[in-house]
């Protein structure tokens, strides 16, 4: 607490000393931002004095009248979330699923901030900054919008649309672009802090931005520096996870009976008996070791004399467990750092020469507890072990080779919580020009690289073959290391001593790089006129060059260490030649009916160097009835090409959370669950016989863990997606100019979007559901069958890993309404430029359906909750039916104050559509109420302050993510504060 009173100190003073900053003549100040609103069109970068760049566009036209549906969302009304990283702040938003984030970095995976749009994945979406490409972060082409230095973002805009014909094969779901200020004289500042009624979760971001014109005003400049920090939560602080992922894997050690090697039940019945148990007690069940050298049954906790609910130990179901929840950061720990720079220089009238320069420093801190025995080869004990306690010796005695080492399960609870640091180094240098040609014709050309290394420390990674030297040691590995390695009982587990822990651990260095080269060039002009306004054209030709690397470190790739799935080294090329056109064509103005009608139409022909040619192209209609009133619509065949991740990936692992039956799906192997009490129980045994489970432990076989391993693998086979994406709406623009609805602006949405031959890897669940029939997939309980070839068993038939390669899987339907609700009206009872306002985003998903291959029928996924899917995967986290946010308060030229609400509808659980008939229980409706406000003190200086998660609302249950919640969805942090200031001079 200490050193958090001291930051808080170091940042309160930063306030004091921009108070006294107020004296200084301000040379510039930040525009005035607002609320998200639903518009028609945003100014990305004015080129005439009467003709705007209208995102989603590469025509300039003199309205701001779009066919494709765009929300705006100011820079104003970004910080008022008080959210460091922007896209919790575009996650409110109803268009937005919640992808990568910093709740979805464990197991080393970066926490990389991705974006979703309706769920189709964070790799169909296109992320660009004025409208030009960000440099990727990892192998799927996402882009992590950490790297944004938000001192320089004037807002952001987002087509809820498919924009593939206009800006390339990865806008199938649509873009999020954000803008750049255009100019600064003087200096800007920005400042705020965070922090949870808890006194954790604290957050720093400041940033520093300065511009000037030069050269007689032809040139130009504007730089920022920004940089900003948050402290990693640990579930140890939230009483939620205390009892969450109850993991068998537990510090005291157990042995592992063999099916096929398996001690006498005489040998068992006897060692219990001078414990004073007369229970009949499974010789398969695994044996753990109390501190006193005795035994126990894991399962039923049978003599059981360690911590209960405390220590990290928990009876759960009564089962001995080590609820994982209480050892992970459930929020990452982040440090960033970013420069960016840019510049235009007339050189002569009508020629600009522009560039510009990012580097981003992120790093980012992952912990994911104590290590355990469960991926690759198990190590093993020999009896030749001193370690081994002298009843346990009694019952290995009894087996029939009874001088064969045995397995061992257990966590590492001796050593420090197994971790991450990532860093990211991102740079880009980008250079352009562009002018006239002539009387109504432009031209732009740019030419960009960037490069993104990300270097990967595993910290205390456990090294599998030192741990066997020790085993294997006649002294206990005392020669070795101090003390030696004793497995057997928490407290010797415990004491395990420094020479021994950096004997078996060391730091597993990883490295990554991508990088991408872009040229562009750019021509618009003006065609004929009839009547309605001159028909404009653009034409645009790129090249694109994507390269990627992957060395992991040695032991990594070998399946060395423990916890931990083996990564392969990788690398991959792609590169694309694209031409495209756009026409906007003005049809009739100022006319009775047709204020305004026009069309427009684009295509893009993509030559990629792996799949070869696709074409994608879009045509739309907008019709003003009257002036206040626009209906636009549009269709857009979309074609995507595999990226290099899809193609490429290396054979990497993660956990899949699989539960514990009955409760949840498991092991359908496993002797609890219903596939082997249902009806068809003869059957699934066969089949798991078949698989490798031993048939001497087939009528007691267990799982005993609630995760398995899932191997995520690139297919060079792929082919191209196809998708036709479908929108109508409208716009209502109120026709009053004053009174109560003189400021009203109200949108509504339809879109249809429905992809074939969708790239995605098939969910580990459904593997498990597809092969053992639960779903009439396999009636025939072939071993063959394609999804249980996917399945990987060890010696003992505890499933190793589920295979979930890159598959054209099938297709994916999506379809729903958007709506958007903007009306402030005056309340000159509370001052002369008072306001009231409401600003509302309402989404309703009318379906969410996805084919898992092709000819099969499609699952509907529709208001399902997924709490164990990954940042690119179909079906995303959650589908809600109807997601909101809206805010409501009062407004001035000195300052503003409201609430905010966020609303989710209730979700079914995955369970429902993969094995209906054991569905576990899904989550209900979620909402959170938020404050906030700010203060003009002066022209150059304002405050803003609020409160969010106002209720402290605690998180829902979520049965089908391993940690019981789905922390990247929920708010986990509790009610929180944050206060920030804002100045210039």
């Amino acid at each position: 607490m200490r050193h958090l009173r001291a930051r808080l100190a170091f940042t309160t003073s930063l306030f004091a000393y921009a108070v006294l900053l107020t004296a200084v003549p301000a040379a510039a100040q930040t525009a005035p931002g607002g609320e998200p609103q639903a518009d028609t069109a945003t100014s990305a970068e004015t080129s005439q004095a009467d003709d705007i760049v209208v995102t989603g566009s590469l025509i300039q036209r003199p309205n701001n009248s779009s066919a494709s549906p765009i929300v705006t969302m100011s820079a104003d009304a970004l910080k008022e979330t008080g959210a460091i990283r922007i896209e919790d702040s575009l996650n409110q938003l109803p268009s937005f699923t919640t992808s990568g984030n910093a709740s979805t970095g464990g197991q080393g995976t970066g926490g990389r901030a991705t974006i979703n749009l309706h769920g189709l994945g964070s790799n169909r979406n296109l992320v660009l900054l004025d409208g030009r490409r960000l440099p990727v972060s990892d192998i799927n082409g996402n882009v992590d919008i950490n790297i944004l230095p938000d001192a320089i973002i004037s807002g952001v805009d987002v087509i809820t649309g498919g924009a593939s014909a206009v800006y390339g094969s990865d806008a199938m779901s649509g873009v999020v672009n954000f803008r750049t200020v255009r100019k600064i004289e003087g200096v800007r500042v920005d400042l705020q802090n965070s922090i949870s009624e808890r006194g954790d979760a604290y957050k720093f971001s400041g940033s520093l931005a300065f511009g000037a014109t030069f050269g007689e005003d032809r040139g130009n400049v504007v730089a920022a520096f920004s940089y900003a920090t948050q402290d990693p939560v640990n579930g140890s602080s939230r009483a939620f996870f205390s009892d969450k992922t109850p993991s068998s894997f537990i510090g005291t050690g157990t042995f592992v009976p063999s099916a096929t090697n398996a001690p006498t039940s005489a040998a068992v019945r006897g060692v219990f008996a001078s414990y004073g148990i007369t229970n009949t007690i499974n010789p398969l069940l695994n044996l753990g070791f109390n501190d006193n050298g005795s035994l126990f049954v894991q399962t039923g906790a049978i003599n059981y004399q360690g911590p209960r609910g405390n220590q990290g130990y928990a009876i759960v179901a009564g089962n001995v467990r080590m609820p994982v929840g209480q050892q992970i950061d459930f929020v990452n720990g982040l440090e960033r750092k970013t420069a960016f720079l840019k510049a235009d220089y007339e050189l002569t009238p009508g020629i600009t020469a522009y560039g510009q320069f990012m580097f981003v420093d992120l790093t980012v801190q992952t912990a994911s507890g104590g290590s355990l025995t469960q991926f690759g080869t198990p190590t093993t004990v020999p009896i030749t072990n001193p370690f081994i306690p002298a009843n346990l010796r009694t019952i290995l005695a009894s087996r029939p080779n009874p001088a064969a080492p045995f397995t061992w399960n257990g966590r590492y609870v001796g050593l420090p919580y197994k971790g991450w640091d990532e860093d990211f180094s991102i740079q880009q240098y980008l250079a352009g020009v562009r002018g006239d040609i002539s009387s109504g014709w432009t031209f732009d050309f740019f030419a960009s690289y960037d490069e993104s290394k990300h270097d990967q420390a595993m910290k205390n990674a456990v090294v599998k073959t030192r741990v066997q030297q020790l085993l294997n040691a006649a002294d206990g590995g005392a020669s070795l290391c101090a003390g030696g390695f004793n497995i057997f009982g928490d407290a010797n587990a415990r004491a395990l001593s420094p020479a021994c822990r950096n004997y078996i651990t060391k730091t597993a260095f990883s490295q990554e790089r991508l990088s991408q080269t872009q040229v562009q060039g750019q021509i618009n002009g003006k065609l004929f006129d009839l009547g309605a306004g001159p028909a404009q054209i653009a034409f645009v030709a790129d090249y694109r060059r994507n390269t990627y690397n992957y060395v992991p470190d040695s032991d990594l790739a070998a399946q060395n260490l423990e916890s931990v799935i083996a990564s392969a080294p990788a690398s991959g090329e792609i590169s694309v030649k694209e031409a495209a056109a756009q026409i906007d064509i003005p049809l009739l103005a100022d006319r009775a009916f047709f204020h305004e009608l026009g069309i427009g139409g684009a295509i893009r022909i993509s030559d990629y160097s792996t799949t070869g040619s696709v074409t994608s192209y879009e045509g739309d209609v907008r019709w003003r009835p009257v002036a206040p009133l626009l209906i636009r619509g549009s269709y857009q065949r979309a074609v995507r090409a595999p990226n290099i991740g899809e193609l490429f990936t290396p054979a990497s692992g993660t956990q899949l959370v699989i539960g514990t039956p009955p409760g949840s799906l498991g092991d359908p192997c496993d002797v609890r669950s219903t596939a082997r009490t249902g009806a068809n129980a003869a059957q699934v045994a066969t089949l798991c016989v078949a698989q490798g489970v031993p048939a001497a432990a087939i009528s007691s076989y267990t799982f005993p863990t609630t995760a398995t391993g899932q191997t995520i693998a690139g297919n060079k086979g792929l082919s191209p997606e196809k998708a036709d994406t479908f929108n109508v709406g409208f716009v209502l623009d109120s026709p009053a100019t004053e009174g109560m609805f003189g400021d009203l602006t109200f949108s509504v949405d339809y879109y249809s979007i429905k992809i074939n031959n969708v790239i995605s890897t098939v969910p580990g669940l459904t593997v498990l559901s597809k092969c053992f029939n639960l779903d009439g997939s396999n009636p025939a309980y072939s071993v063959s069958n394609t999804y249980c070839g996917l399945i990987q068993r060890d010696g003992t038939g505890q499933i190793v890993t589920v295979n979930t390669p890159y598959l054209n899987i099938g297709g994916l339907r999506t379809d729903g309404i958007e709506a958007q609700l903007n009306w402030s009206l005056p309340a000159a009872f509370l001052g002369g430029t008072s306001r009231l306002f409401v600003n509302a985003a309402l989404g309703w998903t009318a379906n969410y359906k996805v084919q898992l291959l092709p000819g099969t029928p499609f699952l509907d996924y529709t208001g399902v909750s997924n709490g164990g899917a990954l940042p690119t995967s179909v079906p995303p986290r959650a589908t809600p039916e109807w997601k909101s946010v809206a805010s409501f308060g009062y407004r001035s030229e000195s300052g503003s104050f409201g609430a905010r609400w966020r609303y989710q509808s209730k979700l079914r659980d995955v369970s429902a559509v993969l094995t209906p008939a054991t569905a576990q229980i899904g989550v209900p409706a979620y909402a959170l109420w938020d404050l906030f406000g700010s203060i003009k003190v002066s022209d150059r200086f304002d405050f803003r302050a609020g409160v969010n998660n106002l209720l402290d609302k605690q998180l829902p249950f979520v049965a089908s993510s391993q940690n019981g919640t789905d922390v990247a969805l929920y708010d986990a942090i509790g009610r929180s504060f944050y206060a920030g200031i804002r100045f210039g001079f």
